[in-house]
């Protein structure tokens, strides 16, 4: 799908032909979204700018992904979209950057650029520098979003994780609680290291930009380039401090399920010592040896029964008195 948008006008989607390319050369951004080959080809003969394919915006090397010929620049980062089992995915994302244009190729719905292209349009055009800007701050904003998203939800695993009823739960109550919790902290994990990598990208394009396009940026540009990078390091350490909240409720959810599990290994080992000695009693008293005083004793049941229960009770208080169970 190709959308122009001229910042006067409403954004109008366009078929991959001459005559609806025409709106393309006075577009001040072109939008591609899974673009195919015939659409880039097309808009590449429109414009007369070399567009990148999937698996150039997909390059994780810095030299594939921050490239200048002239004043062109061709950029590509990851993309924070929504799908996948986590919620979140991680789409390659490339911008084609010229002093008069702004080409977008994207490989997943984004509703970010949907809202900015409706919102951009009412402003006054500038080149592809804004709407490169506007974007970038619009992505920036949704991780924001996205961020303090995944710290309210770690800050309530970490109330329910070291909370009262933790402790005071039934066993299998707290069984669940606690898989589902690691559960939730795994999916939390891969959420924010999807929003990392979308961070990461765009500090490197930001960085570039204003290196590369400092001869063709305007002071207020400029300005918010600055103001941009800022938002980014300060996300970035905020982000930090998520992933160590992920390691820390990870750790302490392990932690409380490998004591689930040493309780229930304890109290088996405590019923299996707790019946060793009637056991041992039983089987000494169930010989069939001819000659046993017990056997002619009027109360010699009652006396095996009584050393059966005391071989159980007496391990059992011992256990207690240590504090074993």
């Amino acid at each position: 799908m190709l959308r122009a948008i001229s910042g006067h006008t409403p954004p109008q989607e366009i078929d991959a032909t001459a005559v609806d390319l025409a709106l393309a050369q006075n577009a001040v951004w072109l939008d591609m979204e899974s673009p195919t080959e015939a659409e880039r080809a097309e808009v590449e003969r429109a414009t007369g700018l070399r567009l990148p394919t999937q698996a150039d915006v997909s390059e994780v090397e810095a030299s594939s992904r921050l490239v200048q010929a002239g004043e062109v620049l061709t950029l590509s980062m990851p993309m924070v979209a929504t799908g996948g089992a986590d919620g979140l995915i991680s789409a390659p994302l490339g911008f084609v950057l010229s002093t008069n244009r702004l080409i977008t190729l994207r490989y997943a719905p984004s509703a970010v650029f949907t809202h900015f292209a409706q919102d951009w349009r009412r402003t006054d055009a500038c080149g592809g520098l804004r709407p490169f800007l506007g974007l970038l701050e619009a992505m920036v904003d949704k991780m924001a979003d996205r961020l303090e998203q995944e710290g309210g939800a770690l800050e309530k695993m970490t109330t329910g994780v070291f909370g009262r009823d933790m402790a005071r739960g039934n066993p299998r109550v707290r069984d669940r609680f606690l898989r589902a919790t690691l559960t939730n902290v795994g999916r939390s994990g891969a959420r924010i290291s999807h929003v990392r990598d979308g961070l990461l990208g765009s500090l490197r394009i930001v960085r570039f930009v204003r290196k590369a396009a400092a001869a063709w940026t305007p002071a207020p540009e400029a300005g918010r380039l600055d103001t941009l990078e800022q938002d980014i390091l300060s996300l970035n350490d905020y982000e930090s401090q998520l992933i160590n909240k992920v390691q820390f409720l990870l750790d302490a959810t392990l932690g409380f399920i490998n004591i689930e599990q040493n309780n229930s290994v304890k109290i088996l080992t405590v019923v299996s010592l707790v019946g060793i000695p009637p056991t041992l009693i039983a089987g000494i008293y169930g010989m069939n040896f001819k000659v046993m005083p017990e056997l002619n004793w009027t109360y010699g049941y009652p006396y095996g029964l009584a050393m059966i229960a005391l071989g159980a009770v007496l391990p059992w208080l011992w256990f207690r008195w240590r504090g074993w169970v």
